[in-house]
């Protein structure tokens, strides 16, 4: 493997995760993040998925979850510890909730995202989302608007080039291992 690929591994988030994901997530949103009781019931709840991201080191750098209703996916959070962000972290844990779009034939996906945060929309941006308004004083700990986002249908020729091209990208620099 070449000295600039890095390896990392993503597996379902489990109760034992919890302690770590509460880090980042106090790092990441301070006294306005989710709490244990908010992780522990998202893990059981079967409309939902979410995922850990561990360095080659064992160390839970990142985590996203999503919910699966009907033709669509939801992102509810997608977090990097800040010693791991730059690192297409973030990215790789995009990919995987895409990937399992792609399996359980789920069409649209869609997000709200804070309009100051700049390098996520850009992210979502090159991933194929696009803007379709915004939800006025959507964040409590400030009142910040919202962007929402939303793919086009993802399995239209349109959104899988996109795809497969920045995922041709993605894997120069990134092994995601399961």
């Amino acid at each position: 493997m070449q000295k600039d690929i890095q390896s990392v591994k993503i597996a379902p988030l489990s109760i034992e995760d919890i302690d770590s994901v509460i880090k980042i997530e106090e790092s990441a949103y301070g006294d306005h993040h989710w709490s244990r009781e908010s992780f522990v019931g998202e893990i059981s709840n079967e409309l939902a998925r979410y995922y850990a991201l561990y360095t080659s080191d064992g160390v839970l750098a990142g985590y996203a979850g999503c919910w699966h209703i009907l033709e669509e996916v939801h992102i509810t959070t997608i977090a990097v510890s800040k010693e791991y962000r730059r690192r297409r972290f973030a990215e790789a844990l995009l990919k995987r909730i895409i990937d399992d779009c792609y399996k359980e034939k789920i069409k649209y996906i869609t997000l709200e995202v804070r309009v100051s945060n700049k390098p996520a929309i850009n992210l979502y941006t090159k991933y194929g989302f696009s803007s379709f308004g915004t939800r006025k004083a959507y964040y409590q700990d400030n009142n910040e608007d919202a962007l929402i986002m939303w793919t086009k249908n993802i399995f239209f020729d349109e959104f899988k080039n996109n795809y497969e091209n920045v995922i041709a990208q993605l894997e120069g620099k990134i092994v995601v291992n399961e």
